[in-house]
């Protein structure tokens, strides 16, 4: 057995900022689907909630995919360190097409709060990415103890982000908007998958945060 690879103080730290922002753009998110939050806040302030969640997303993302360690794949790049790079790739991605959207439902808010109801729900393309992501984060972690960091993938946290990730599809597909009528497609299916898809990242994000080693 070889020794095990363990991140530096400076990684760790940044793990860390990576799990926060996973877990305040999550819990962001949950609060942005509950049908009372939103008619609390009205439509502005709960697309603002959505926005200032999928920013938090996106810095988080970025940590994730700028890590120690983390170059482009390249040929002598093993199997699973490939995977991870790509996974963190498509999420990173994700997350950008989650700020379009969230920011042009916050300018309709805007615009005419009264026509936008509760406000923003995961987009068909930020969705699939994430799904995507999940798939690689998956083969990943079937080998993870040749990652760059044994511990950047764990059955847990991937298999709490994939369920996250089917959630927020099925969230993409009950926000349908039924051309006839304008009305959305199944709202308990807009609403409830994206509540479950934040609260399965945020408990995988508190999951993943990592202990500071002491020098």
């Amino acid at each position: 057995m070889g020794e095990t690879i363990r991140p530096r103080v400076d990684t760790v730290r940044r793990l860390r900022r990576e799990a926060w922002g996973f877990a305040a753009g999550s819990a962001c998110f949950f609060a942005g689907a509950l049908p009372w939050y939103a008619d609390r806040l009205g439509a502005v302030g709960t697309n603002v909630t959505f926005v200032v969640g999928s920013v938090l997303f996106t810095l988080a993302a970025f940590i994730q995919l700028s890590l120690s360690g983390r170059v482009a794949p390249h040929a002598e790049m093993n199997a699973a360190d490939r995977a991870d790079w790509w996974a963190a790739a498509v999420q990173f991605a994700g997350t950008l097409l989650f700020n379009i959207s969230t920011g042009a439902a916050l300018a309709a808010a805007i615009a005419r709060p009264d026509a936008v109801g509760a406000g923003w729900r995961p987009d068909a393309w930020g969705s699939l990415a994430f799904l995507i992501s999940s798939t690689l984060a998956i083969i990943a972690t079937k080998h993870r103890g040749r990652l760059w960091d044994p511990d950047a993938r764990t059955w847990h946290g991937t298999g709490l982000n994939a369920v996250g990730s089917i959630a927020f599809a099925v969230s993409a597909v009950g926000a349908y908007v039924i051309p006839d009528s304008g009305d959305l497609l199944n709202e308990i299916w807009a609403n409830l998958g994206t509540a479950i898809g934040a609260l399965c990242f945020f408990t995988a994000a508190l999951l993943s945060r990592r202990s500071i080693p002491k020098a």
